[in-house]
Formats: C-alpha cells, structure tokens, sequence
C-alpha cells in the first residue's frame, strides 16, 4: 500500500506517526482528523522552496527531494498534521528499492516534512485512499473519498452523490474561520444536526 510503517520517529505523537489522528468525542462519537488538503494552506505558503505543492488532483503535497528540513510547514499547520523524520523511518521490504516518487513519498527519509498525501498514487489509479478502504474493510464506512464538484464520492465499494451523503446532516469543515478552504467535509452522527 506504500503507507508508511507506525514507529517510534514522531516526537509528541505517542511515539508514532499517525496519518490520521481520532478524537474520542464522548458518548461513542469519535471524529477522525487526517490532512484537511487545504487549498489555501498555509503550509504551502510558508515552504522557502517550494516543496510543497498541489497535484493534478489537488492534493496538497510533499516533495521529499526539494524539502530542507526547515519544519515551517509543520509549525504552519493548524491542524497539526504534518510530521518530520527526526530518524531513519523504517522502510517495507518491497518498498526498498523504490525510485523517489512523490506520489507516494517513498522510500521515507530522514530530516524531511511527511504527511498524509490522501494516498495519491490510488487515486490516480481511481482508488479511494487506503484509510477509506480499511474503514470500509472494518465495516465502519465512516470514511468516504470522492470531488465535491462532481458531486460523488466512495467508500471503496459503493458510489453515490456527495449531496445526498450531506443531505440534513449539517456538514461542515474543521476550523473553517481561518479561511484556509480545508477539503475535508465532517458530518455528525445520523439523527443529530450541526
């Protein structure tokens, strides 16, 4: 899958890197915060070098190759979801002998930014991101993937209009107020309202 492995290389994070980190809102609710893909982020707009930048997709990405270490992104970041590798990350055998690629940022290295690129090299092949697929594997589907402008999205087996996912459910999006138009659409439990 090209996600990289859990280890003990993120300071502050229970020694591990985590992707998408999931609040325990009380009463069974759990809220789960991955990048946010901002297309206004003020990760991209802080990089010195341009190593961050955005996909034909316009997912909010990172170019290992380019990226010095400087961890302005990570401090930019109001949802805390950037990372950087105080270590050598450990790398997945299969993945070892890999050319750099920055669609799936591997093999991993250190003193460099990370982050959760919404698994871009699935969704250029037309998958949903890993973490929508293992939700949907686990039987949850709490987590769909899709492009609002063309009203659909997936869970990694069924399809169907954004609009009628969101329909009276009071979506909306973390930390919307700081203008940094984050992609990410929440949706409260069924039976509840915004």
């Amino acid at each position: 899958m090209q996600v990289p492995p859990t280890w003990g290389g993120e300071v502050g994070y229970a020694g591990r890197q985590s992707w998408i980190q999931v609040f325990d809102l009380g009463n069974g609710t759990f809220i789960p915060v991955p990048c946010q893909n901002c297309q206004d982020a003020p990760c991209a707009k802080v990089c010195p070098v341009g190593a961050t930048f955005y996909s034909a997709d316009s997912i909010n990405m990172i170019d290992q190759d380019r990226c010095i270490g400087c961890r302005y992104c990570i401090v930019a970041c109001p949802y805390e979801r950037r990372f950087f590798n105080w270590e050598d990350p450990p790398v997945y055998a299969e993945d070892a002998n890999l050319t750099y690629s920055t669609t799936t940022n591997t093999p991993h290295r250190k003193g460099v930014a990370e982050k959760c690129i919404w698994c871009a090299h699935r969704v250029g092949k037309g998958d949903v991101p890993a973490c929508v697929e293992s939700c949907t594997t686990a039987g949850m589907s709490a987590l769909w993937f899709g492009d609002a402008a063309q009203d659909v999205v997936s869970n990694g087996t069924t399809v169907q209009p954004l609009s009628t996912l969101i329909k009276d459910r009071g979506a909306y999006h973390l930390k919307e107020e700081l203008g940094t138009l984050p992609q990410v659409i929440y949706l409260p439990p069924k039976g509840t309202t915004g």
